[in-house]
């Protein structure tokens, strides 16, 4: 197996073209995430075919999934800006590092967010209007992915390592994988055979975590063949309180921001509830839809985080101005096909996951609303990842309290109560939030970039 780690390929991202570094690192990734939306869509769909409760079960129970994600994810962000930050400054002991105490961080981490999880969620269920039946369905799902949280934490983390050096192909595979594992893991726990006892509910969770274990035994065999652990030894994995230190510094700022987005999803929630379970099941449903248009994005978020990170490690600050203008022109031409699709063919995506006319009608006035912020997503998450790349995350902290928390709180309240909209109110309210925040994130980031600019003019581009 090559290594993925030579000199070469550190030097690529801080030469090569820059259109052809964000095709090369965004395609894999976005294709990885569709097939990891379509898992999901995999999982609302059998659930739906145990009762329209379950399927609810499975949406009231994602802002509490969330917590993971955004642990996972936003410790993942922080730690492939300091392994990329590292590879562009020629510092490769620094990049091997941080690679193996992101590691470590990650499996402490997974600990407590099981102990965390465990405990908080009957109350977090029956907040969000759970009881009887339909919350011992929620706790029986969650209570199991908890328990699975080290798994999680350990792809992450990997996968942070292997985004860092540009290689996007090995997630890709294992999410594509992933997806064709569940299609088979979900009817077989759900309905038993073969020895396994039928599990309904609990079959979700179980397969799920079952393919993050799987998950994680390939990835670290790839980051392994990489190279970039080459030399490292066990007692590496000890905690170093100045490395956790600076890992905690760049990926909590981001796993606060996707956490926001998780108790955004639960305000959201929140306010959908008190239009009944049907509401709730449609905008479910509708969220799956909405993320396989913002599939592309995905991608472009992660080549901009790894590109702007190494570039900023060698000091190239014109190829990161490079870098986030070509991504905006990709995303922009990207998001209009998914704009139109979003919007015409609402009714047909949502007829496909459920025949519940109410759930239907929900969801298809949501996607239709919905289809017009598209874009705004694509602006602020480039933008972001690029703060977060010149190692730069606060600032996310920040735009994600006013969009998830603080906006749509005061927002929703006033288009529902006051206004008289009803449930639409809600949809226009993420609307305007959103797009706000987005206008927002586009002066703040410009001025910052800009800056980096202006302080470095010998550079190569």
């Amino acid at each position: 197996m090559e290594s993925l780690y030579s000199m070469k390929q550190q030097n690529q991202l801080t030469m090569a073209p820059i259109p052809e570094l964000i095709r090369q690192i965004a395609i894999p990734a976005s294709i990885g995430f569709f097939f990891n939306t379509m898992y999901n869509v995999v999982d609302t769909y059998f659930g739906g075919l145990i009762s329209t409760q379950v399927q609810a079960a499975l949406s009231l129970s994602f802002p509490i999934f969330f917590i993971i994600i955004a642990m996972g994810s936003g410790m993942a962000t922080g730690t492939t800006a300091l392994i990329a930050t590292a590879i562009g400054e020629g510092n490769l002991q620094q990049a091997r590092l941080f690679a193996v105490q992101g590691i470590a961080f990650g499996v402490i981490l997974s600990f407590f967010l099981t102990v965390i999880g465990l405990l908080s969620a009957p109350f977090l269920f029956s907040l969000l209007g759970a009881s009887e039946s339909y919350l011992e369905i929620c706790l029986n799902y969650m209570n199991t992915i908890f328990f699975g949280a080290p798994f999680f934490m350990l792809t992450y983390m990997l996968n942070a390592i292997l985004n860092a050096l540009g290689n996007t192909k090995p997630y890709r595979n294992f999410l594509v994988a992933g997806f064709f594992l569940n299609l088979v893991f979900d009817p077989w726990f759900i309905y038993g055979g073969l020895g396994i006892p039928p599990m309904r509910t609990l079959g979700i969770a179980i397969a799920t975590v079952l393919i993050q274990l799987i998950g994680s035994i390939y990835l670290g065999t790839r980051v392994f063949q990489s190279g970039i652990l080459k030399g490292s030894q066990w007692t590496e994995l000890h905690p170093r309180k100045k490395t956790f230190q600076e890992i905690a510094r760049q990926g909590f700022p981001a796993s606060a921001n996707t956490f926001t987005v998780g108790l955004g999803i639960f305000v959201i929630t929140y306010f959908i509830s008190k239009f009944g379970k049907e509401a709730v099941a449609g905008y479910g449903i509708a969220t799956r839809v909405e993320q396989i248009a913002l599939l592309p994005t995905i991608g472009l978020n992660i080549a901009t985080l790894t590109i702007v990170a190494q570039n900023n490690g060698a000091r190239l600050f014109g190829r990161i101005h490079e870098a986030v203008k070509t991504a905006l022109l990709y995303g922009g031409a990207v998001m209009s096909l998914g704009t139109a699709g979003v919007f015409m063919f609402a009714e047909n995506l949502m007829g496909f996951f459920t025949q519940d006319p109410p759930v239907i009608e929900h969801g298809t006035t949501y996607l239709k609303i919905a289809s017009f912020v598209l874009y705004a997503y694509t602006i602020m998450y480039i933008n972001i990842a690029a703060l977060q790349g010149i190692k730069k995350p606060m600032f996310a902290i920040w735009i994600g309290l006013y969009r998830q928390i603080v906006a749509p709180i005061i927002v929703f309240y006033a288009l529902i109560h006051l206004l008289d909209l009803g449930i639409k109110g809600i949809w226009w309210g993420i609307f305007s939030v959103t797009w706000s925040a987005t206008g927002i994130t586009l002066l703040y980031s410009r001025r910052l970039l800009r800056k980096n600019l202006a302080l470095c003019s010998d550079q190569r581009v």
